[in-house]
Parts: C-alpha cells; sequence; structure tokens
C-alpha cells in the first residue's frame, strides 16, 4: 500500500505511544521514577553494604554483657544493728539489689505500663512503637520517645546518654544482643535495680525506701505509679520537690495501667484517691547512730580501701537499736533540759520579709533552707513578736503560735530593753520545740555537749553509743576522743585499790580538814574542801563513799600510796601516764574518756574481769556471704583483772551510792535493787558525770562544753547526768529480771557487811587520820609547777579541791586529729 494512502495519513496525525499505551509526559515520569528508583535502590543497597561492614565491625567490638546473667551493680556499705535494723548506709549510689521474683507485681505492672507495655512480646526493639511514635511526632514540637525497657538496660549500663547516629547504633545492636544472651526477666530485673530514680536512690527498692519510707512490697498501687513516673526525668517529676509535676504523670500511669488491664477499674479509682505521705529527707536508717556509723565505716574503708562503697558489703553491730534510740533521746533531752536553764542567746540571724508576700515566701524558704531543722529543734521565722506572743511560720507555710510558758526560755528577747541582737521581732531565725503536751516552745541550738555509751560487761559489746548532741552539728566524737576530768567518779577506782591493802567497808576515815603548805606542794598552799563545804568527822568507807567525800579520799590516797593507786587503775584499762601519781588523783584530776569509764566499771560489774568493747559482728557481701565474723572470749582468768572479792565488794558500796547516797535518785524513779554507780563533778562544774551499771549493762553519761567552762554553781552529776542514766535505764531494762551477784568465795557477811575472810575477825585497816593530816612519804599532793598545779582549788559543786595534774586549766581540751583517728582505731581493732 502506498505510504501516502489516507490511511497512513490519518495514523500519523495521533499522539504517539509506546509499547506501554503511555503518553509523553507520562513516558518521561515514567522513566525519572525508573531513574530514581534505581538511584534508591542503589541507596539502599548501599545503606545496607553500610549496616552490614558496620554490623561486622562493631558486633564484635560490642561488651561482653554475659557478666549481666550475674548481675552486680555498685551497691552501698550498710551497716545494722545486732536486731537488723538499719543505722547506717555510705555510698554514691543508694540501691536495694532485689530479685525479679521479689518485686511486687503492682510495681512490675506500673514501669511496663508506662515504659514498654508490650516488653514481653517484642524482640527488643518494637516496631509497632516506633511506627507509632513516629506518627505521633509528626507536627510536635517535642519528639516522643520509642526506647524499650532493653535499649534503656544497653544504654544505661553500657553507653553514654549523647544522641548521635554512633551511639544510636551501638544501642541499637547492644539491645539485639541483651535479647540473645538473657531472658525478659533478666532484663527486667536488671531494669528495675539499675535505674536512677533521684534522691539518691537507684533502682525501685531504694526509691520505696527513699519517698515512702517503706519496703517495695508494702506499696500500693498510687505509690507505685508514682514511682514508676520518675524514669523518665527524676528531677522534674520528683514528688518532693516537685509534687503537682509528679501527681499529674501518677495519674496518667493510674490510666495506663487501666487501659492495659493491669488494674480494674475500682482499683484505678482508688489508687487515683488516694493521698500519698511523702517522706521528707534523705535518711532512710530507722534509728540515730550516726556516731556508731561513721566508726564503723571507719574501720571498714581502712579494710577495703573505696571498694567499701560499692561491694555492697553488710556490717552486723553489737548496737541494740531500742537502747540506742532510747540513749540518743534522753542524751538530747537532758541537753536540751539543761539549756532552758540558760540565757537566751537570740536569734540566729534577722532577714528582711518584703510586703509582697511572694517575695516573702522565697526569703523565708531561703532562710529555713541556711538553718536546717536539727531533729526536733526546728526553726521558723517570726511574723509578729509581742512580750505575750509570738507568730512565726516553719516549712511548707506552718504557722507556729508561742504563748504562756512557751515564751519563757527567751523572756530576755522580748523585753523592750533587749539588745537588739536578741531582740525578738519580725524576720527573726528562731528555734521551736513541741512539749509534751504539743504546744511550742522557743528554744535555742545548745552549745554544751554531751556523751553517752552503753556495753555490755559480759563481752564488751557496745549497745548504744551516742557521741555528741548532733552528728551533723559537730562529728567529733566524745564518747572515745573527748579526754575529760572524771572527778568523784574516779574514786571508786582508788577505794578498790585499798581494798587491797586490808580496807574494809567499816574502815573508819576521818572526814576532817586537810591542809598542804607551799613546802609540801612544792607551790602554793592547798587546801581542800568537800562539796558542801562541811566537814563531818569519822565515818565509815562505805558512808564517806555514799556521800562522796573528799577528805576522805585524800586521805585513802595517802594510806594506799599514789604510785600503788596509778599501777592499779590500769588493771580497769586507763593511761597511767594521764594519772599523775599525786593525791589530786583521787579527786579525779587525771584525763579519761567515757568509753575507758564505761571499761573501768565493766570491772565491777562482771565480777572483776577486762573486757574490751567491740562493735563489729559480721560482715557479708551482697549475696549474704559471710566475709568476716568476730565473737570476743568470754570472761575467762586471763583476762581477770581485780579479784572477785574486791569486785563484790565494791559493787556492794556502789549500790549504797544508788540507794542513799548521792544517786539515790536512781533506785527512787527505777523501783528495783539492782543499780550501782557513782556521780561526778570536776572543779568548777566544768565535767558531770554519772556512771552506774546494772549487772548485765554499764552505761556513762558525760556533760560539759568543748572548750572548757564552768556549767553553772549549781549544776553536778547528781543534777545534770543522773537524769540521763535514768531516762535510758528506763527502756534498756524494761522487762529485765532483778539479778543482783552472789557473794563469791572468801567473803563473809557480818552485821550485814561485807568482808574478806581474813579481815573479818578483827584484821585489816580499822581507822585512818586524827583530826589533821600530812602528806605521807611517796604521796606527792600535786605536781610542783609554780603557779598552775600548786594553785589554791577554787571551790565548786562536789569535787571542789580537783586540780589539773597536768597543768592545764581544769577540764582537758579535745585531743588533736591524729589522736582522734588513733584513739578509735586502737579502741575498735578487734
Amino acid at each position: 500500500m502506498p505510504s501516502d494512502s489516507p490511511a497512513d495519513n490519518s495514523a500519523s496525525s495521533q499522539p504517539r505511544r509506546d509499547t506501554f499505551g503511555l503518553t509523553g509526559w507520562r513516558r518521561a515520569l515514567a522513566r525519572f521514577a525508573m531513574w530514581t528508583g534505581g538511584i534508591a535502590l542503589a541507596g539502599l543497597v548501599s545503606i545496607l553494604i553500610v549496616i552490614g561492614v558496620a554490623l561486622a565491625v562493631a558486633y564484635p567490638n560490642l561488651p561482653d554483657v554475659s557478666d549481666l546473667s550475674d548481675y552486680r551493680p555498685k551497691l552501698p556499705l550498710r551497716i545494722y544493728s545486732a536486731d537488723n535494723v538499719l543505722i547506717g548506709e555510705f555510698g554514691e549510689e543508694r540501691r536495694n539489689l532485689t530479685p525479679i521474683d521479689q518485686i511486687p507485681k503492682v510495681m512490675k505492672d506500673a514501669v511496663l505500663a508506662i515504659e514498654d507495655s508490650r516488653f514481653y512480646s517484642h524482640g527488643g526493639v518494637d516496631y509497632r512503637g516506633l511506627m507509632r511514635a513516629g506518627l505521633a511526632n509528626l507536627g510536635r514540637a517535642k519528639s516522643q520517645g520509642a526506647s524499650t525497657i532493653t535499649m534503656q538496660v544497653a544504654r544505661n549500663v553500657y553507653l553514654s546518654s549523647e544522641k548521635t547516629f554512633t551511639r544510636k547504633l551501638y544501642e541499637v545492636l547492644l539491645t539485639f544482643k541483651l535479647e540473645h544472651q538473657l531472658t525478659k526477666d533478666q532484663i527486667l530485673e536488671i531494669y528495675m535495680n539499675q535505674i536512677f530514680l533521684g534522691n539518691r536512690a537507684y533502682g525501685f527498692a531504694a526509691a520505696a525506701e527513699a519517698y515512702f519510707g517503706k519496703p517495695m512490697k508494702d506499696l500500693t498501687i498510687a505509690e507505685a505509679a508514682m514511682l514508676a513516673g520518675l524514669p523518665k526525668a527524676p528531677s522534674a517529676y520528683n514528688p518532693i520537690t516537685n509534687p503537682s509535676r509528679a501527681r499529674a504523670r501518677q495519674q496518667y500511669i493510674i490510666d495506663r495501667m487501666l487501659e492495659n488491664g493491669f488494674i480494674t477499674t475500682g482499683e484505678a479509682e482508688a489508687a487515683r484517691a488516694q493521698e500519698l505521705k511523702i517522706r521528707v529527707g534523705t535518711d532512710n536508717t530507722k534509728a540515730h547512730a550516726e556516731y556508731i556509723a561513721e566508726t564503723v565505716r571507719q574501720l571498714v574503708y581502712s579494710q577495703y580501701g573505696d571498694d567499701a562503697y560499692t561491694r555492697g558489703l553488710n556490717v552486723y553491730t553489737t548496737v541494740n537499736a531500742v537502747e540506742q534510740e532510747a540513749a540518743y533521746k534522753a542524751l538530747r533531752k537532758g541537753i536540751m533540759d539543761y539549756e532552758r536553764r540558760q540565757i537566751y542567746r537570740g536569734p540566729e540571724e534577722f532577714i528582711d520579709l518584703p510586703d509582697n508576700q511572694k517575695e516573702a515566701d522565697e526569703a523565708i524558704d531561703d532562710a529555713l533552707a541556711e538553718h536546717p531543722d536539727n531533729g526536733d529543734v526546728m526553726a521558723a521565722v517570726v511574723l509578729e513578736a509581742t512580750p505575750k506572743r509570738i507568730l512565726a511560720v516553719r516549712q511548707n507555710s506552718e504557722r507556729v503560735e508561742i504563748t504562756g510558758e512557751g515564751l519563757r526560755p527567751a523572756q530576755s528577747g522580748l523585753s523592750d530593753k533587749a539588745p537588739p541582737k536578741i531582740k525578738l521581732r519580725k524576720g527573726a531565725v528562731i528555734r521551736v520545740v513541741r512539749t509534751p503536751k504539743g504546744a511550742w516552745e522557743i528554744t535555742q541550738i545548745p552549745e554544751v555537749e554531751g556523751a553517752f555509751v552503753a556495753i555490755d560487761p559480759r563481752d564488751g559489746g557496745i549497745h548504744a553509743l551516742v557521741g555528741g548532741f548532733d552528728f551533723n552539728k559537730n562529728k567529733f566524737n566524745h564518747v572515745t576522743q573527748a579526754w575529760r576530768q572524771p572527778g568523784s567518779g574516779f574514786k571508786p577506782f582508788i577505794y578498790s585499790a585499798a581494798l587491797e591493802k586490808g580496807f574494809t567497808p567499816t574502815t573508819v576515815v576521818n572526814d576532817a580538814p586537810l591542809f598542804f603548805d607551799a613546802g609540801v606542794t612544792g607551790g602554793q598552799p592547798w587546801e581542800p574542801k568537800n562539796y558542801d563545804g562541811k566537814f563531818e568527822g569519822p565515818m565509815p568507807l562505805h558512808t564517806a563513799l555514799a556521800k562522796s567525800k573528799n577528805m576522805v579520799s585524800i586521805r585513802v590516797l595517802q594510806a594506799v600510796g599514789a604510785q600503788n593507786a596509778q599501777d592499779w587503775i590500769t588493771r580497769f584499762g586507763f593511761d597511767a601516764e594521764k594519772h599523775p601519781p599525786y593525791l589530786t588523783m583521787a579527786l579525779g584530776a587525771g584525763s579519761v574518756t567515757p568509753m575507758q569509764m564505761a571499761t573501768g566499771y565493766a570491772v565491777f560489774a562482771n565480777g572483776g574481769y577486762r573486757v574490751n568493747p567491740w562493735l563489729i559482728t559480721k560482715i557479708t557481701d551482697q549475696r549474704g556471704k559471710t566475709l568476716v565474723e568476730s565473737q570476743p572470749p568470754l570472761p575467762n582468768e586471763s583476762v581477770r583483772a581485780i579479784d572477785a572479792r574486791n569486785a563484790f565488794i565494791m559493787e556492794r558500796l556502789l549500790q549504797e551510792v544508788a540507794r542513799s547516797g548521792t544517786a539515790a535518785r536512781a533506785q527512787a524513779m527505777l523501783k528495783r535493787p539492782d543499780l550501782y554507780g557513782k556521780t561526778g563533778t570536776t572543779n568548777d562544774s566544768i565535767d558531770t558525770w554519772f556512771n552506774g551499771f546494772q549487772p548485765n549493762l554499764v552505761a556513762i553519761v558525760w556533760m560539759g562544753y568543748d572548750t572548757p567552762r564552768s556549767l553553772g554553781d549549781r549544776e553536778t552529776g547528781g543534777g545534770l547526768s543522773l537524769p540521763v542514766w535514768i531516762n535510758f535505764m528506763e527502756t534498756a531494762l524494761k522487762g529485765v529480771p532483778v539479778m543482783e551477784p552472789k557473794a563469791p568465795e572468801g567473803v563473809v557477811n557480818i552485821g550485814g557487811e561485807w568482808y574478806y575472810d581474813e579481815y573479818s575477825r578483827g584484821g585489816g585497816v580499822s581507822n585512818v587520820g586524827g583530826t589533821s593530816m600530812e602528806a605521807g612519804p611517796g604521796s606527792p599532793v600535786v605536781p610542783a609547777v609554780a603557779g598552775t598545779a600548786g594553785a589554791p582549788a577554787p571551790r565548786s559543786p562536789e569535787d571542789k579541791s580537783l586540780l589539773n595534774s597536768d597543768g592545764l586549766p581544769p577540764g582537758r581540751p579535745p585531743a588533736s586529729p591524729t589522736e582522734e583517728r588513733k584513739s578509735i582505731l586502737d579502741l575498735f581493732r578487734n
């Protein structure tokens, strides 16, 4: 057919089509699509090649995760009492390692609901969650995360938090590796124990204690939901610092738990309505034992170094938690009772309170943050002050109104003529306490210090130890580190020496004046006095000790010989060099620590044996394996310090002190016969003591100022320290049966008094001293240091003749830091 036929002309006039029947523009589009598809395919292949290379290079270099099958995180050093009460915790990370089968279901459900509800069904990376997060992030200013719990474990254990492609790649690779080598329960267990939840708490068990003060097993749905909201941002959702944001997230988590079927509608409603009691503060210990905890920390650190704070060591002590808390409260009460009798020193600070309420509230918050509460001695800012009423505000805007008797301790600060520095006015930062009747009373942080220690005389185990009024205020441990003069509390050891020289409880000693001229003293004349300034003439030894007669004690020491007495006291654990052999030793002019006094009195309490104080019974690792276990030997003849007869008769003498002598208040208040002890007050009432025991427990109380000065003319051991001892013993002896020692062989009772058998028929020393007495050979009066040791002794309660035999002002200053460390380690080296 010719090419110019009509048919050909007709066909050439139509648009040309390719084999696919596409028009030209469509054909171009298809070619572009094929071209870009090829590029995309090539790019995908390239990406796959890169990923493959990355996998080939990176995967073999990933950390070995097999050690997580035996998960051992950083665990703090924990210190427990003998009855398993936590009394101390040290470590950067507060954590309670809890196996997955011990984590309550409610806590796991709350975490899964908000963090990874499909945890048990995905393979580590939740692709469905990724898609959901991607769709949710379209048009959002803030992205929504899609990390699974396994991915979070990989990141928290092995990786940094930087947001880079490389870190994300490693995170995904580690996630697959973790899922391959560990079970789901193992991964969840690591997460629940590892995650940081604020307030120094790592893991949900530690968080339960930190925020609610309870074990994780006791958490409610509402509490578990509150804790489950913390991993996202511990600071932002902290229920202590951001309660409103924390509650909002808690409510959302409760909704998620309901959506996932973890709780019922009724449970959800109850959880939303529950009012939570958040624990304020970071200390999760159950007893005030800061000084003991610090002592143990030093001992454990000396053994294990820095590992002590990360190995999860558990240290068990001899401490009785009930007695420890009783000691803490008794000592603080005794110190605060003394403080009420002191002159008001004025507010701690004055702040300006703006008229703008918001600005005023901020100023108050800042002031109270700088003056934190000291236990039950709480800080407040005065809003209004008149002679009859003070209105103040505490933390959390709590209003405090002080009237009537509550104003008495600060009357001088309410006077119109009060100096500016003590004047109570608007903006004054003051201290307040609750009275036993629930009213408020103004007070002040005490300057005086105290010490308390109680040990078991049968083995030396420390049951309670309080080294000062407040550990955070003063970390100096007065029980083991403060060298102070013991005053009349030292007399029993001189009397004990006398029993070995033929004295008996009925030996008559003359309570008559003594005078030593300069020729005898080597300095100024010395004329010692009794507490009451009276002399009662001849009296039996037991009466003299009960009345704490200074003249009798000096005559007894003269008869015994100062050098003999110095040798004798070392049997009780005292340092000879701190008790020079002068007559002033009879009045307690040497230097002792409260712990030494406890050790010394324990010899009388246990029948004559020397026991060493000890504190640590066992150390275990995080899994409970015992690493160290100690048990001191029970008293036996190898550690006998004095004859059993001597200890028995000294007990009878000390029992009379507690029945009818300077400590008669003890038996009057506690109403039991098995109490023994001796008061002590040094020159000018610089140190006050009570040293006492029941056969199962020795307790020592000391009070004084760190920089020695008088406590007041009327302050004595019987009035200041004895009440602390009584308050403690009311708790410690509750339910303890009366126990009086049996007479050992070699003693005999005649007319109600006990004697060594060899002195029962008129032997021994029957009478000492006439109307006057001079220093005998070998018994120096005082050191011959002109102007100091030989100076006349000033008059003061109970021990008016006390001189400092070291040539220092009455009362010994605290030991140096080197001596302090040495004294601690030497004391507890067992």
